[in-house]
């Protein structure tokens, strides 16, 4: 007689369905995921909505989302009805109210300037928000936030030589170091991860930079990372004032882990 044949089947993995709306603040173009980590997740069997033109500000189209697997949609409520979301801003009180009980929100929640009704509707809808700006690695250290922070030290440079240049009727500077030129003056406020970075790509070009901060630690650390050495102070209201008066560029990059930064250039220096 026949027997039957056991044949072995793969089981089926519990999958995921995550939703990334379209970034409705002001100015921002970012999108938590590039098509290539899309294309990772859809491949191991999650699913992905995506709303539609949210990578145009990172210059992802639609059809860069939906050729590797990517669901398309074209209304914010139907991104929010899946059961992780993830965004680069926090959402808004109105983005709150579309999310329905038990979802997974994932996002750069800022909570130290964030009202009581924020961490009210989340708590309401028994939504579990997950700051990446407070995710820590084993050794304690912020990897996306210092990510972030790399990135926005080399772009600051990079956008100020474009604000120097004809191009955006600036003064016509070259920011760079020519033999026989007086070299662009930088002045940096902060000496964390984005003035470090700031520092670095202004001194690659060949400018003159001058680093301002009240944690002496941070300084000594930006020195020995920078590998010479360079103009660093706390900041004193006269030395910060000099420096302001000839500077061709200058960087904020102060940050404050408990609330909004603290103002260091005053109405009365940027008159002077």
């Amino acid at each position: 007689m026949p027997q039957e044949e056991m044949l072995e089947i793969a089981k089926k993995k519990s999958s995921l369905q995550i939703g990334i709306p379209k970034e409705i603040s002001l100015q921002e173009k970012r999108i938590p995921l590039v098509p290539d980590a899309v294309a990772v997740l859809v491949n191991n069997g999650h699913e992905v909505i995506i709303e539609s033109g949210a990578g145009e500000g990172a210059s992802f189209s639609d059809r860069d989302y939906s050729e590797v697997g990517a669901q398309i949609v074209y209304g914010t409520p139907e991104v929010f009805q899946a059961h992780l979301i993830l965004k680069v801003e926090p959402p808004t009180l109105e983005e709150i109210d579309m999310m329905k009980s038990g979802q997974i929100l994932i996002s750069a929640l800022q909570l130290p300037i964030q009202p009581k009704d924020f961490l009210r509707k989340l708590t309401h809808k028994k939504v579990t928000a997950i700051a990446f700006d407070f995710i820590k690695d084993p050794e304690g250290i912020l990897p996306i936030v210092n990510a972030m922070s790399e990135i926005a030290g080399n772009a600051s440079i990079l956008i100020a030589a474009e604000y120097l240049s004809n191009s955006t009727n600036g003064r016509g500077q070259l920011f760079g170091g020519i033999s026989g030129v007086s070299p662009t003056d930088v002045v940096i406020l902060g000496a964390g991860t984005v003035g470090e970075f700031a520092a670095k790509s202004a001194l690659g070009l060949g400018a003159s930079v001058k680093v301002f901060d009240n944690n002496t630690h941070k300084l000594r650390r930006l020195q020995n990372s920078v590998g010479h050495r360079i103009f660093t102070s706390v900041i004193q209201p006269n030395v910060l004032l000099n420096a302001l008066k000839t500077a061709d560029v200058v960087i904020g990059a102060i940050s404050n882990k408990i609330g909004r930064a603290p103002t260091i250039v005053s109405d009365e220096m940027v008159s002077n």
